[in-house]
């Protein structure tokens, strides 16, 4: 630093120079509260500190300096165990408590925070390697926040979420390496909706978790209500399949996603996954560029590791592309990143050299591809684990450091011409977190903004959070939902529901369901078999039953029919025996069909159903008729169940304009607008209860909310379903919103849910199905509604056309938008 005589600088030498000086935070809280435990920690089950004899233990060490901090145990499974009943001990008092002795548990424990604010940040600073300032002015305002948030929602639980009861026991699971504000994204509302919560911490970054538990019970949170196990990344599996969990909430990577997505498959519990992605940032020749390169900047400085807001693909318009690349430069060239408790640093350490080596990897392959690469050596520390702010310009769409996120501060940069090329470009990734569009054009970024398959956007802003708007991701960054009342569905569930505990089944993945599994259809000279029916002599012409996909009826392409059979064992028609390939057919047709019929007005989508209801009644009778005849029940009955079908079809054509959102009441100066919006392909396989009113409770929420469908009817009552074939094509359905292949349910739900292009797989059959779709819903992570093989009462409006029905059929996403043009706030 510039300075004068005695090496005090002056005045003057100050503002010439305008150098940061050191501002360093002294650590003595955190390590006086470190030598309170004698820098050892066990887990916190039950209100208390538990050591079981004979666990291995692990070093937490500050990356920036390799200091050891403390050291914490590696759980095994007889501590997974403790924890999980310490929980569903202590869920039977906290889910029984009245809402507002929770809301004053939450509130108690927010001011508790806020008392030892500075101590929780130090923590997550020493242990993460975070700069204080982001730890301090960010994260612990933000946690904070989201405990006074949910004590809301938990004092109006009984109003608020009338017909929706307590989960259980949550297993949370975060292994984001900057863990303090995705623990309060699973505590809180999980607390708030009665449930009892065990925290599995990242193996790397558990003592603000800890710390964060102490001072839940010091605020008088009861014991067991919130636990924190800690151990490798492997004790998380067996925490997600324990039989106690009633729900698993992960904040990691994709690839943890995809680990607990298969072992918790077929054992009932909810599964809320907020995973990784890189966020994307698309910047137009019309942004304001200085704070375009401003917030980008910042965003770089900040990324460590997988969480919301971690810019690091950019698409910038090719006019602007050069002024913009230049301001970054700058910008970059300028970042300090060292010591994290120094204030004055904008980038701290990353988790370890390992990480380091893998951000080195990825830079020198696109180097060696020819692109052009900046970085900011100057500003880096000689030691640690620090990796300087990096910008790659000139690489090809194909680049692996496109393609794959990078996790560390490391900015990727990509030119487009028009705004379509933009959002197709942003569109096309596995992941789906946030975005960032920088532009003076309000109705451009408002249609980008709706466009991107992205759970967040911010508009000429970035990292904007608050507990009253969910965070949340698509395709595979996740489905789950945090914060907002978005976030709470993630933790309870239909009052009416039991939670279903099926235990898992042996199942041969490979195997499972590969074929239909048809015993030959009857043949010609058999008993049983059909024949057309004489009327005066003339014999009535054949109905032949087809597959519905694309507006059409179609063949199977397997070219094989499948009979149906009445009460007495007799054969009624015969249907098409659908493959495989029919059904990559229809989700083809579906694909084609769902941007155009997602983006239709809403009450042109209601006028639709309502028109599919009238055609319906005029063929009440007949349908009805059909009914009877194929599942053997009174004409009253069957006729109940057409009128009921009716009631459905009118209950979701009057939802199609009345739950597209909400504003978000959120501290920003602006409007945070909640969108509710369509998920895409929707696979739905019915059961054979009440085989049309199922089938159409099922079809017409998703259709109502603007989702193309794949519907395989009952198998063992499938006419209903084809029947209203004719009835969508005379009621002006467009072509491919509704698909119908018919055949086995197992096999055909088999090929939608590995299927890579169906965005949410429902499934209401077997206990052995639910479990395979489940588990091959890892494939792209899509959602997943299954019914465990426990039957509805369909005609129970609660059961069968329920809110969860509007939950499962769309997406919420959270647009951003900023002001202060007049007024500054």
């Amino acid at each position: 630093m510039a300075g004068a005589a005695g090496g005090r600088p002056s005045v003057w030498g100050i503002y010439s120079s305008m150098e940061y000086g050191p501002a360093p935070e002294g650590a003595g809280p955190a390590q006086a509260w470190l030598e309170t435990h004698g820098r050892s920690f066990g887990h916190f089950m039950d209100g208390k500190w538990l050591k079981p004899e004979g666990r291995e233990t692990a070093s937490s060490t500050n990356p920036a300096t390799g200091e050891l901090l403390a050291t914490t145990l590696q759980g095994a499974p007889e501590d997974v165990e403790a924890a999980v009943q310490a929980a569903a001990k202590a869920f039977e008092a906290w889910s029984r408590l009245p809402c507002h002795a929770r809301a004053r548990h939450l509130h108690n424990v927010a001011r508790t925070i806020q008392k030892h604010q500075r101590l929780l940040a130090l923590l997550e600073s020493l242990d993460t390697g975070k700069p204080i300032g982001e730890a301090r002015d960010r994260d612990l305002p933000l946690v904070v926040r989201h405990f006074y948030h949910h004590a809301g929602w938990a004092q109006l639980m009984g109003t608020e979420m009338g017909g929706w009861k307590s989960l259980g026991v949550v297993a949370a699971v975060v292994t984001w390496n900057s863990p303090l504000l995705p623990l309060a994204w699973k505590i809180c509302p999980a607390l708030a909706m009665g449930n009892t919560v065990v925290l599995l911490p990242p193996p790397r970054a558990r003592l603000s978790a800890l710390l964060l538990a102490e001072l839940g019970a010091q605020a008088g949170l009861p014991p067991g209500v919130l636990n924190v196990l800690t151990g490798e990344g492997a004790l998380a599996g067996g925490l997600a399949a324990h039989p106690g969990v009633d729900a698993v909430a992960v904040a990691g990577s994709v690839e943890v996603g995809r680990s607990l997505r298969r072992a918790t498959a077929g054992r009932g519990p909810r599964l809320s996954l907020q995973l990784g992605g890189d966020a994307l940032a698309i910047v137009f020749d019309s942004a304001d560029l200085d704070g375009a390169a401003v917030g980008l900047s910042n965003a770089v400085s900040c990324q460590r590791g997988p969480a919301p807001g971690a810019g690091a693909l950019l698409l910038v318009q090719e006019a602007v592309a050069g002024a913009l690349l230049q301001r970054l430069r700058a910008r970059l060239g300028k970042l300090r990143v060292g010591d994290p408790l120094d204030k004055a640093m904008d980038g701290g350490a990353l988790a370890d050299e390992a990480q380091r080596d893998a951000i080195e990897t990825y830079v020198e392959e696109a180097r060696a591809e020819g692109a052009e690469i900046f970085q900011a050596w100057a500003a880096l520390p000689a030691r640690g684990p620090f990796y300087p702010p990096t910008m790659i310009t000139g690489v090809a769409t194909t680049s692996r450091c496109v393609r794959e996120e990078i996790l560390g501060p490391v900015l990727v940069v990509l030119s487009f011409r028009t705004a379509k090329e933009a959002v197709a470009l942003g569109n096309n990734r596995p992941s789906g977190l946030a975005a960032s569009v920088w532009t003076e054009n309000l109705p451009l970024a408002m249609e980008v903004a709706q466009s991107l398959q992205v759970g967040t956007v911010w508009i000429n802003g970035q990292n904007l959070f608050d507990a009253a708007a969910g965070v949340g991701g698509t395709k595979e960054s996740g489905n789950g939902r945090d914060g907002g009342k978005e976030g709470l569905y993630e933790y309870v569930r239909p009052s009416w529901q039991s939670r279903p505990r099926p235990g898992p089944a042996e199942l041969d993945y490979k195997t499972f369901a590969a074929s239909s599994g048809a015993a030959p259809p009857p043949v010609p000279g058999r008993s049983g078999v059909a024949r057309p029916e004489l009327e005066e002599n003339m014999p009535r012409v054949d109905r032949t039953y087809k597959l519905y996909y694309g507006g059409a009826q179609k063949r199977p392409e397997g070219m094989a029919s499948l009979p149906v059979l009445d009460p007495a064992g007799n054969v009624l028609a015969y249907v098409a025996d659908g493959s495989a390939k029919d059904i990559r057919n229809a989700v083809e047709a579906a694909h084609k069909a769902a941007p155009g019929w997602g983006k239709r007005a809403s009450h042109a989508r209601a006028q639709v159903l309502y028109y599919v209801a009238e055609n319906l009644e005029l063929r009440r009778e007949e349908v009805a008729s059909r009914l009877g005849a194929l599942t053997g029940a009174p004409p009253k009955e069957a006729q109940r169940e057409v009128d009921l079908a009716l009631e459905r079809l009118f209950h979701w054509a009057a939802f199609c304009d009345k739950s597209g959102g909400a504003v978000q009441e959120t501290p920003l100066h602006g409007t945070t607008l909640q969108l509710r919006q369509p998920l895409g392909v929707v696979g739905v396989a019915c059961p054979d209860e009440r085989p049309l009113l199922s089938f159409l409770s099922l079809l017409a929420p998703a259709v109502a909310r603007g989702n193309a469908v794949v519907m395989v009817p009952s198998p063992r009552y499938p006419l209903p379903a084809l029947d209203l074939c004719q009835i969508f094509d005379t009621s002006d359905v467009p072509g491919g919103v509704v698909n119908i292949v018919t055949g086995n349910r197992d096999h055909l739900s088999r090929t939608l849910a590995q299927h890579q292009d169906v965005q949410a797989m429902w499934y209401f059959g077997s206990p052995q199905g639910s479990q395979f779709v489940e588990w091959a819903s890892a494939g792209n992570l899509k959602r997943t509604w299954v019914s465990h093989g426990a039957p509805r009462q369909w005609e129970d409006p609660a059961q069968g056309a329920g809110e969860e029905f509007l939950y499962q059929a769309t997406q919420c996403k959270n647009i951003w938008i900023p002001m202060g043009e007049i007024f500054a706030n």
